[in-house]
């Protein structure tokens, strides 16, 4: 009752501390507006947003026409939770001034662009306009932000693994506990990673400015930031425990590892969670839920194919499938049921499958479940087949099984792939 309170407690906060958010954040208006001429300098600069992004360091920033910065302090939000605000140095001289802006949204999507005012005489300079997601993100940025997002995603198959090695293995295995290490290591330094990489993606910086102090800072002070390091942590913690409860003098400690693996599994699938899309809806709590049972479900499933996958002996092999066959049915079922409302929340129509981005990397993904659930159907049927010649070898075929697990792995890979960029893409909905 305790760990199930904990777990809840977690999760309630993570509802309650995001802020209300929309699929995508847009700048609505600004003050100056856009190519005002005004008489007297202006004493502050703000800009109005479609959802409420908390105050962001450094998410405004006024320059000359020589690139002189005018702006000074710190940026506070306005009237509304909506409205960002700086202030201006007094008494600016006449000329045309540009107003930069880069915020990230809620689910971690980066808005930039700008726009200018006059004061006085003189020719009004385009700012550009806005920005929105990835464009205007430097390439090297963004497409690497992209790869370590994507492994990020894949070590969390591999430390879900866990669930197989304490019910199903049939003996201990350390390539199997490496397996999981690894993944721990995979979340923990991916997490870092992402840390370094949020600040130039979020303001179109080049490579040369990841893990520049003042972008770390900045990222550092953001949701999604705190949501990273806690993601790090929890991987850090997950890989200690895991090493504790796989080993074989275990014993009566394994009740208390059980519930700190529990604790920091859950924390680093909340933090995936809590970074994505799920916190866009108008039902965040339940969003959530279903984004949280849906990534962990396909980490307890994708983490136990990998498993099979390692086995060593065939006789280790049939034993392991038989064992997780039920495991994997209650997971199948769970990524179903939580994928559904999710998929109908973000797409707003049916429509939008095909005729968006977003709906037609989710068609990719869905080909690829349906795929992976055909080979795990072939694989079940093969040992029920071996298992009615009385043992559990007659009839099984090991090479077959272990060649039909290495395709469900590398199609899993695909899979994850596809559900990193849809984790990056704005929905339709």
């Amino acid at each position: 009752m305790r760990l199930a309170g904990l777990l809840a407690a977690l999760f309630c906060w993570v509802v309650l501390a995001a802020p209300p958010a929309a699929a995508h954040v847009d700048v609505l208006g600004s003050s100056p507006a856009d190519g005002t001429r005004l008489t007297t300098p202006p004493t502050q600069v703000s800009i109005r947003l479609s959802e409420n992004v908390g105050v962001q360091k450094d998410a405004l920033r006024v320059v000359d026409v020589h690139g002189e910065v005018v702006s000074e302090g710190r940026v506070t939000q306005g009237a509304t939770a909506e409205e960002l605000t700086i202030r201006l140095k007094p008494d600016l001289p006449d000329g045309t001034y540009l107003v930069h802006y880069a915020v990230v949204s809620a689910d971690s999507h980066p808005v930039r662009g700008g726009f200018a005012f006059v004061v006085g005489d003189g020719p009004l300079m385009n700012a550009g306009g806005a920005v929105s997601d990835a464009d205007g993100t430097d390439t090297a940025v963004d497409v690497l932000t992209r790869v370590v997002r994507w492994i990020g995603y894949g070590g969390v198959p591999l430390a879900g693994g866990l669930v197989f090695l304490l019910c199903c293995r049939p003996t201990r295995d350390s390539v199997g506990q490496g397996a999981v290490r690894a993944g721990c290591v995979v979340i923990a330094v991916t997490g870092v990673l992402a840390l370094g990489l949020e600040g130039a993606y979020v303001t179109g910086a080049g490579l040369s400015r990841v893990f520049a102090p003042d972008l770390l800072a900045n990222t550092l002070e953001s949701a999604y930031g705190k949501l990273l390091v806690l993601r790090v942590i929890a991987a850090v913690v997950l890989m200690v425990i895991a090493r504790r409860m796989l080993r074989a003098d275990a014993g009566h400690e394994k009740p208390a590892h059980t519930n700190t693996a529990i604790i920091a599994g859950f924390v680093v699938l909340l933090s995936s969670a809590a970074a994505g899309h799920a916190i866009t809806t108008k039902v965040m709590f339940v969003s959530l839920l279903a984004d949280l049972s849906h990534y962990g479900a396909m980490a307890v499933w994708i983490g136990g194919v990998v498993q099979l996958a390692l086995l060593a002996r065939h006789e280790d092999l049939a034993v392991g499938l038989t064992r997780f066959s039920p495991i994997a049915k209650v997971s199948v079922a769970v990524i179903v049921l939580s994928g559904v409302p999710m998929t109908a929340s973000y797409l707003g129509s049916v429509q939008a499958l095909w005729s968006s981005t977003y709906g037609l990397l989710l068609l990719g993904k869905t080909a690829g479940f349906v795929i992976l659930l055909a080979l795990a159907d072939r694989c079940r049927v093969a040992v029920r087949e071996g298992l009615a010649g009385g043992t559990t070898l007659v009839g099984v075929r090991t090479e077959t099984l272990r060649r039909v697990l290495v395709t469900e792995v590398v199609i899993a890979v695909a899979v994850l792939g596809i559900a990193a960029v849809v984790a990056t893409t704005g929905t339709p909905g």
